[in-house]
């Protein structure tokens, strides 16, 4: 069965998208045998190992061998998950008056399972938290999301998918009407995520698949920031980005290609050790990039990316096999001329205006830059030119003074 969902996994990450198993019922009792915590969920994991001298990441589902542990709880609520060995989820909920949330999720995994983790060359458990999970329900109501929601935890990040949960409640299934989540909204109002302000040309039209596909204007440059638990900035970051993401519709290949908007994304992130997350979230898209600190070398890498939206339809791609934007530490990446990251084989990212930055930034602003190979190539071409101009201008003004001196040769003195 392993074997078969190994498979499966290997497939789905191919192709780019990382699909949820099915769910799994969990179901909390009180002291008199009924239930006060009830939730289905799907759950996918990504979490980064050591690999021999090499970071890698690792993708697992939730298996549906998962089991309710005996550190769940009714007051206050909390649903404790257990799996395999070494593993544990803890979602830890509270309330106000009008509404209840997750304020907690703890995931523990063992890095030393090599079926999960292959060549790991660490030993033992880790474990990963985040007070941001972003799910409530009204009082009386169930949480419901079927698209796609991520949770960042530092070095290890969940994805939930077809998610209905309820806490606070005495019975025996859910109550109440449905408190979808922000994903499964419909948006009302054309995409923001787009540059162009008269239009919405989120999609392409269906044509024949030869033709190029709208592309919108260059986008506007963002600055970003992610600070540490210390305050001081572990990302800083500079750039205009646009998404391009090909798709089957109608069995032909077609083209979405949109622009990210710095003033509608909020950014957010957390930094761990080795790992920093810079997180660009909108209602219609949420964008993740992991970068991972080689300290071995004295590196910093961009080696994750992930992506949940819903324009034009809903996408959830997924790559931890990355290496781009690779700089040595205390210095930052920068390329003004537009560069493109081939994520998935469905899924790039063009940036315009780049300079970035990870780990070890000192003063609040970048470190000295060092330029992409466009940009290197863009200011060689000035260099050549100027230098083969320098070099006619020498070229005659040596014959010139040839020509003078051998013209001086032909007088004689009387």
């Amino acid at each position: 069965m392993r074997a078969l969902l190994e498979a499966v996994l290997g497939t789905a990450l191919l192709l780019g998208i990382f699909q949820s198993g099915c769910c799994v019922r969990f179901d909390v009792k009180n002291e008199v045998n009924k239930t006060c915590l009830l939730a289905d969920l799907s759950i996918n994991f990504t979490a980064n190992y050591q690999k021999g001298d090499k970071q890698a990441i690792a993708n697992f589902p939730l298996p549906s061998g998962a089991v309710v542990d005996n550190k769940s709880s009714c007051d206050p609520p909390v649903l404790a998950i257990t799996f395999g060995v070494g593993y544990s989820l803890s979602i830890n909920f509270n309330k106000s008056e009008t509404e209840y949330h997750i304020n907690q999720v703890v995931f523990t995994y063992n890095v030393s399972d090599l079926n999960t983790f292959p060549d790991s060359s660490e030993n033992g458990t880790k474990q990963v938290s985040s007070n941001k999970a972003e799910i409530s329900a009204k009082t009386s109501n169930y949480y419901q999301c079927t698209s796609p929601h991520l949770i960042i935890m530092g070095n290890a990040n969940a994805t939930f998918h077809n998610v209905k949960l309820e806490a606070y409640f005495t019975g025996t299934d859910y109550t109440g009407n449905a408190t979808l989540c922000k994903e499964d909204v419909t948006p009302t109002t054309a995409p923001t995520t787009t540059a162009p302000t008269t239009t919405a040309p989120t999609t392409v039209p269906t044509r024949p698949p030869t033709t190029a596909p709208v592309v919108p204007k260059t986008p506007d440059t963002g600055d970003y920031r992610v600070n540490g638990s210390s305050g001081a900035p572990c990302i800083l970051a500079k750039m205009g980005l646009q998404l391009n993401i090909t798709a089957k519709k109608d069995d032909k290949n077609v083209t979405y290609v949109f622009n990210i908007d710095p003033k509608q994304v909020e950014a957010k992130g957390n930094c761990s050790g080795n790992y920093a997350a810079l997180r660009l979230a909108s209602k219609d898209v949420d964008l993740l990039f992991n970068f991972t600190l080689n300290s071995t070398e004295s590196k910093f890498f961009l080696g994750h990316v992930h992506l949940n939206t819903t324009v034009p339809e809903t996408f959830n791609i997924d790559s931890g096999s990355l290496s781009y934007l690779q700089t040595t530490t205390h210095k930052s990446y920068k390329c003004n001329s537009e560069q493109t990251f081939q994520i998935t084989d469905s899924f790039s990212i063009n940036t315009y205006n780049l300079q970035i930055q990870a780990f070890d930034i000192d003063g609040n602003k970048f470190g000295p830059a060092v330029d992409c190979t466009e940009d290197q190539n863009g200011m060689l071409v000035p260099i050549v030119v100027g230098a083969a101009l320098a070099g006619l201008v020498l070229i005659v003004l040596i014959a010139y003074l040839i020509g003078r001196k051998r013209s001086h040769a032909g007088y004689q003195t009387i």
